[in-house]
């Protein structure tokens, strides 16, 4: 078995005169036991012997099944680690590395990034959590998490962690909060679109109508609207990289079309007749200059004549028109409290209260609930939303699903109502009587169905409590 235990004192073989083993030049220094010999594992030295041996016979074991993990790898600092393994590896679209460099390197790398990555312990984890805590977000603190979850990943499959100290069965991450998707009224709706300018009123059409998410909404070109059809071509976004607006593919990158009502239809032509439609450049997904020519292709300016654009004939930026029309409109109908009127002369932006429940995506979810109240499926209503999976859709949305239980109650009535008693052919329970008549054999069926009488009571609803 390859790999052996020199001493590095005292000479292998003994003097001829004396029968001794003689010092060695390093007699004295650093460390006696040097472990070596072992393909593909690195040196490493031990004052005691048992320590040599125990660690010779591990190393041993690792190299044969192809698991050993040298200890001294993980002596990188987790900053250095990110910095010039984890970083530059990491690929998605510019706007998610963006939101993903501010989580690491505004959550994770000032409380964690000089520890080496062998030290980053469950009990280092549960003080970097309690650091979070009314810090940031639960949201974002659940984000930071799952980062830090993947850098010390791929650390293990680099050869330099052994195990996740995120998995330890003894901690867990930051709980997301439980919101329900919550639709609302047309009166609220028709309200907040009142309180918006004429020029941004057919966003709320567009919202509640076809459920576009607001950056859907902001790039939705003129060709994009195929009354012919009866549909509406969700083909990309406007959205905010590196600082810059640029067009990007929807969520997920996938294209979808969403049923255009006629009704909405009819709103789009009369606000096209009072708005033009303004040709709109700017670059597909990355503003950035591009370092290669397939970058110089992917990235390449894109025109589009935009259904709605700002006042001064652009392309919108969400944080923008959220601050300035969005929260205005919200505390117009009353959905948010009016912030107090600013100083005289002040030039400050008006402060509001949170609203992150109160977004553009309240529309959206008014559009699920109007197609699914009307009982369409739970696969078209995912199609059109553009969700990866229709799962995601039920479980946001089942809520919306009228009456489930009600036609649930009911069927199974029905289905009481059709079964015979057992011991007779004809006899079947009626939810008008509790109570079955007398009849010879009674005592026999009791014996074989006892709780028949009592499941049919309990199928029906009292008397006080409508059917939902």
């Amino acid at each position: 078995m390859p790999g052996y235990i020199e001493d590095r004192w005292l000479t292998k073989r003994p003097d001829p005169a004396t029968g001794k083993r003689r010092q060695t030049p390093l007699y004295g220094k650093g460390k006696r036991y040097k472990v070596t010999g072992i393909p593909g594992v690195r040196s490493r030295s031990f004052d005691r012997k048992a320590d040599a041996d125990t660690w010779l016979a591990d190393a041993q074991s690792k190299s044969r099944a192809d698991e050993f993990v040298d200890p001294r790898a993980g002596n990188m600092t987790l900053r250095e680690y990110v910095e010039s393994h984890w970083w530059p590896a990491l690929t998605a679209d510019p706007a998610t590395l963006e939101t993903v460099k501010g989580r690491v390197w505004g959550h994770i790398l000032p409380h964690l990034g000089e520890l080496p990555l062998r030290q980053i312990k469950v009990g280092t984890l549960r003080i970097w959590l309690k650091a979070l805590e009314g810090g940031i977000s639960p949201g974002t603190a659940n984000a930071a998490w799952g980062y830090l979850s993947n850098i010390l990943e791929y650390a293990i499959d680099d050869e330099r962690l052994t195990k996740n100290p995120c998995k330890a069965k003894t901690i867990s991450p930051p709980k997301m909060p439980t919101r329900k998707a919550r639709a609302w009224p047309a009166q609220q709706v028709s309200a907040v679109r009142a309180g918006l300018h004429s020029r941004y009123q057919i966003l709320v059409d567009i919202g509640a109508g076809a459920g576009l998410r607001q950056g859907e909404a902001f790039g939705l070109a003129v060709e994009d609207i195929d009354e012919a059809a009866g549909v509406i071509h969700v083909r990309r976004q406007v959205k905010r990289v590196a600082g810059k607006l640029v067009f990007a593919p929807p969520k997920g990158g996938k294209e979808r079309e969403v049923p255009l009502p006629g009704l909405l239809a009819a709103r789009i032509r009369v606000y096209r007749r009072d708005h033009p439609s303004r040709e709109i450049t700017l670059p597909w997904k990355d503003p950035r200059p591009p370092a290669t020519k397939l970058e110089e292709k992917d990235r390449a300016p894109r025109t589009h004549r935009l259904l709605v654009t700002n006042k001064e004939g652009g392309a919108i930026r969400a944080w923008s028109w959220n601050q300035h029309y969005w929260k205005k409109a919200l505390a117009a109908a009353g959905v948010i409290p009016t912030p107090p009127a600013r100083e005289k002369g002040s030039r400050a932006n008006i402060a509001y209260g949170p609203t992150r429940e109160h977004g553009y995506h309240c529309l959206r979810h008014t559009f699920a609930s109007v197609q699914l109240d009307a009982r369409e499926s739970v696969v078209s209503v995912s199609k059109w939303m553009g969700h990866g999976d229709p799962a995601i859709t039920l479980r946001v949305y089942a809520h919306f699903m009228p009456e489930a239980d009600g036609r649930g109650r009911r069927a199974m009535d029905a289905w009481f109502q059709n079964l015979p008693e057992a011991g007779s052919d004809s006899q079947k329970i009626s939810l008008d009587s509790p109570q079955l008549p007398d009849e010879p054999g009674e005592e026999a069926a009791d014996a074989v169905a006892p709780n028949l009488n009592e499941l049919a009571a309990a199928a029906s609803p009292p008397s006080s409590q409508a059917v939902a």
